[in-house]
């Protein structure tokens, strides 16, 4: 079985380092209301900065037709969250700094910060992703051990989401060998309350803790898939132990598919309904994974490839411009509740791709805009 050289990295050497100024703007920014990780992005790389795009943020949300301003987080709000953030323990990272997860950076709606608590050098290294049922069988448990065991001995890294279950039993078994425990909630919100003990070995063990959200932030139930995009978009591959039909699991392998990382699927008995949907992503082209050579096998080719965090680059037309009465009311008379992609929308108004992302991003900060994957938008 291969294994891994020494302290193998899975990233190129960090390439950026921000001021704490910088660091300031880019958490006032995702902070401030309606504003995601897709719309950072697209704000930063319009406007160049992050201070740019909080000035513009007031006239962009009257243009997409909110009667006031969203709120917009204070320079001193800002201060204060990454001053308790050092306190406990916690690095506001951004992509391409030293211990941010390099595949993780590399996805459309990377965290523009990320809350880093434990050893950045594990965070650095080739990870596999291992989620499940939270309910799983006793063989269920077994044998996610057994592969996160086996994965450790070999060099790579074992990330989940801390979850009862699967989750559970892949971290501990990988505690030695290094792990990464994703939170739905704040760094101090640990959820289930009892894996506290748990969070606490694998800190203890050389390993690492990740979260978007701020301190004091209770996980909601929408929190959940938000968290398994980090889990997939950080891993070379996802590999689901036990899993029902519409589970948590299953929505980590579809967000896996379309970041373009391997998933892979352990077979279970088509009596068990908790194997159900397991038994479907084989069906649906998995990799069907009875040992931990079936996933090392496949991913050593990915590993041979560079890896490259992309550059965020200002469009090649300008953002700035008010789109005109009829362009705007073209594009927004396409939208409806029935998502649409982007592309579509482009070709079906006849407007130019700024003037398009231009409009939706108006609308996206006066909170009328919903963003789904795969590059399709709807109307709230």
């Amino acid at each position: 079985m291969l294994r891994l050289q020494g302290d193998a990295v899975d990233a190129i050497n960090p390439t950026v380092e921000l001021t704490e100024a910088e660091r300031i703007d880019r958490l006032r920014l995702i902070r401030s209301d309606n504003v995601g990780p897709r719309t950072f992005r697209s704000l930063v790389d319009h406007f160049g900065t992050a201070r740019a795009a909080l000035e513009r943020l007031p006239d962009l949300a009257r243009r997409g037709g909110a009667q006031r301003s969203g709120r917009i987080c204070s320079a001193d709000e800002a201060k204060a969250e990454l001053a308790a953030g050092r306190k406990a323990g916690i690095a506001w990272l951004a992509p391409g700094e030293d211990g941010y997860p390099p595949r993780l950076a590399m996805i459309d709606d990377a965290p523009p910060l990320l809350a880093v608590r434990g050893d950045a050098k594990t965070l650095m290294r080739p990870m596999i992703a291992i989620v499940g049922s939270r309910n799983a069988s006793g063989a269920g448990l077994k044998f996610a051990g057994l592969l996160a065991r086996e994965l450790g001995e070999a060099g790579f890294v074992v990330i989940s989401g801390l979850a009862r279950g699967v989750d559970q039993a892949a971290h501990r078994a990988s505690v030695e060998t290094g792990t990464i425990a994703v939170l739905a909630g704040g760094h101090d919100c640990i959820y289930p309350p009892e894996h506290g003990d748990l969070l606490a070995s694998i800190l203890d063990h050389a390993g690492a803790a990740i979260s978007e959200m701020p301190l004091g932030h209770e996980p909601r139930a929408r929190d959940f898939p938000r968290r398994n995009r980090l889990i997939s978009g950080a891993s070379l591959g996802v590999v689901v132990v036990e899993a029902a039909h519409r589970s948590g699991s299953l929505i980590t392998a579809r967000m896996a598919a379309e970041q373009g990382r391997e998933v892979f699927a352990v077979p279970g008995s088509p009596l068990d309904p908790r194997a159900a949907g397991a038994n479907d992503l084989i069906k649906q082209g998995a990799t069907l994974v009875t040992e931990a050579a079936d996933i090392i096998n496949a991913v050593a080719p990915i590993m041979e490839r560079p890896l490259m965090i992309p550059a965020s680059e200002p469009d090649s037309e300008p953002f700035e411009t008010d789109p005109q009465g009829h362009d705007r009311d073209q594009i927004i008379g396409l939208l409806g509740p029935v998502p649409i992609s982007i592309d579509d929308l482009v070709r079906m108004s006849g407007a130019s791709p700024a003037i398009v992302r231009t409009v939706l991003l108006e609308l996206e900060l006066a909170a009328k805009l919903e963003r789904h994957g795969g590059g399709l938008v709807s109307l709230i």
